[in-house]
């Protein structure tokens, strides 16, 4: 598989792409008028503490408060745990209940925190002090004894040798977890790559030492080389940048941990836009639709929701050849490959039902769960997959850290209201004719007219198909209704006015 990540940098917008056999993977978006925070270390102050919801409010000099449930604050002690990882570039922690929140934290206290999910709507950040430093082969976890290996690195014997490696130059009061990056690497260089962290983190404390809350301690990368850390391997074979300057700056970054791949960065230099030669753009285009084709003929509706993302499968124009049963399970097993690739590339999280074409035997649905677990092995975001029901329903979460691209690349509809649906144009009319007789009803001069405002649409109808019911109206409110058209108001939008 050629795997590609394609860099565009505009001076206000920075976007990277991955590409595998040349199609989109993955797409990642930062633009200077929006605020990234996630995986940024910062020294709080606790605003508000809420016993009821078990969680408090702190103050980060953002715009919103941040969020903190009692979950997410470091207990006193850790037990010893040694874990095999599978996401290793947000590990989960083994956590208990060490008491009520008000007993743990109160208003004014300061601490350390860092944000684990950035702010999406009208929701602040979600924050967490179990921090966790990313680096190029591991992850350093000040205060936690944790030593783990990722899942993906499968030799036991280098298992090992990564994990003996660690505890040789790992502090007593942190943990790691190595990374999958790693498998490829001398023990030698994960080492080293933890002692830069632990240095790291020693410069945040002494910051945060002489530092008054609230205030940024440390930030992670940017977008760039965030994505060039977590992405480059052995695996990808080039990574094209349209900016000469940020080519430079991708050089040195790689020269200093991966020397082997720096000559597979390449400058750009073409006038064509960089997405465009390498098809990215038509892809991120497609990526917002909510229709997606299956090469078979069969498709996916991907519907996103602010509870959860719902995706039907359908066989399309795809008839099979032999059964229906066959027919049935092969949109199923394509579909099941390509709602994983929709949910990297729309960077969908939280609660994900997908809704299989129904399978009467449990042979199919065995095979479909199966193809959906496969596919997700190559989603470094943490999923969680309950079994495929006898109706063909999978119901599963996947960890959002960021905004989805459907929000990131839109605005909800001021048409609409976010709805994705209008109130037709005779609903709107009867509307009209029931608020004008309320209006009367409610008092005014008898003598006064009545005037309308709506759209063309809207007043059309009134005039040619409830003109019987605008005559009767006149005649029940003794007053004369006058009906103008409004030619920028949208069809849910009208005015009435009783004027003498």
């Amino acid at each position: 598989m050629r795997k590609q990540i394609i860099v565009n940098i505009n001076p206000n917008e920075i976007r990277v792409g991955l590409l595998e056999n040349g199609i989109l993977a993955e797409v990642h978006i930062e633009r200077s008028s929006e605020e990234v925070a996630a995986g940024n270390v910062y020294k709080g102050r606790v605003s508000r503490v809420l016993p009821g919801m078990q969680a408090a409010f702190i103050e980060l000099g953002l715009e919103k408060a941040a969020f903190l449930h009692t979950s997410d604050i470091t207990p006193e002690q850790a037990a010893d745990v040694d874990l095999d990882l599978e996401s290793e570039s947000s590990p989960q922690r083994q956590r208990r209940d060490y008491g009520p929140i008000e007993k743990k934290i109160k208003k004014g206290d300061e601490l350390i925190v860092q944000i684990s999910k950035e702010p999406m709507g009208t929701k602040g950040a979600r924050i967490t002090s179990y921090l966790s430093l990313p680096g190029r082969y591991a992850v350093y976890l000040p205060g936690s004894p944790q030593v783990g290996v990722s899942k993906r690195i499968g030799n036991d014997k280098e298992r090992r040798k990564l994990r003996d490696a660690v505890n040789e130059v790992r502090p007593a009061d942190a943990g790691v977890i190595v990374r999958t990056s790693a498998q490829t690497i001398r023990p030698a260089d994960v080492a080293k790559d933890v002692k830069r962290l632990a240095n790291q983190w020693d410069e945040i404390k002494q910051k945060a030492a002489k530092t008054r809350a609230p205030a940024l301690l440390h930030s992670d990368l940017d977008l760039v080389l965030r994505c060039v850390r977590d992405m480059l391997s052995n695996e990808i074979d080039e990574i094209a940048v349209d900016s000469e300057p940020e080519h430079r700056r991708i050089q040195e970054f790689v020269t200093s941990f991966m020397p082997d791949l720096v000559a597979r960065v390449e400058y750009f230099d073409q006038l064509v836009p960089i997405f465009d030669h390498y098809g990215v753009e038509g892809q991120i285009s497609r990526a917002t639709e909510a229709k997606v084709w299956l090469k078979s003929g069969g498709y996916l509706v991907i519907d996103q929701g602010e509870a959860l993302t719902m995706v039907d499968v359908n066989t399309g124009k795809f008839v099979g050849r032999k059964s229906q049963e066959e027919t049935v399970l092969l949109t199923n097993l394509e579909a099941a490959s390509a709602v994983v690739d929709q949910l990297r590339l729309r960077n969908i999280g939280g609660i994900i039902i997908i809704d299989f074409i129904d399978m009467e035997q449990a042979d199919s649905r065995r095979q479909v769960s199966e193809r959906l677990e496969k596919s997700l092995s190559r989603d470094k975001a943490r999923t969680s997959i309950l079994r495929i029901s006898e109706l063909g329903l999978v119901q599963m979460t996947r960890k959002r850290t960021r905004e989805n691209l459907e929000r990131l690349l839109s605005a909800p509809c001021p048409y609409c209201d976010g709805r994705g649906r209008i109130k037709s144009i005779p609903t709107m009319a009867h509307e009209i004719i029931r608020q004008i007789q309320k209006n009367a009803a409610t008092g005014g001069n008898p003598q006064d007219r009545i005037t309308v405002r709506a759209s063309r649409e809207v007043i059309s109808y009134l005039y040619n198909e409830e003109e019987e019911a605008i005559r009767m109206l006149q005649r029940k409110l003794d007053r004369r209704v006058t009906l103008k058209v409004a030619e920028k108001y949208h069809q849910e939008q009208f005015n009435i006015v009783a004027t003498s």
